[in-house]
């Protein structure tokens, strides 16, 4: 017979593993935070940008995290450098505010 596993407290969990029990980010809040830190300055332009690193920052998956990075390069806001990683981007604000103000559009 199988032992039944008795559930640890949650009081007891959060106690012992306070960063894991956070809530998780989805991939539109990670993107929508990271892209904020972005056009705020937060981050740097030039910075580097791991994606592990985040994903610890946020307590998410590297996959998540790629995901994420993925349409911020498509945004502009991230560069890719070969295999030296993930930087932001130096004239990614410019290009994306490009983006989010179609002035021909306009009638």
């Amino acid at each position: 017979m199988r032992s039944k596993i008795s559930k640890i407290p949650d009081e007891v969990l959060r106690e012992i593993f306070p960063e894991k029990l956070r809530r998780r980010e989805t991939p539109e809040e990670l993107y929508t935070l990271l892209k904020k830190m972005i056009l705020s300055g937060k981050l740097k332009k030039g910075q580097k940008l791991t994606h592990e690193g985040i994903a610890n920052d946020f307590n998410v998956s590297r996959a998540l995290v790629h995901k994420v990075i993925c349409q911020l390069k498509k945004d502009g806001l991230i560069i890719s450098k070969g295999r030296k990683g993930s930087f932001v981007a130096s004239r990614g604000l410019r290009k994306f505010d490009k983006k989010l103000t179609p002035e021909k559009d306009v009638k």
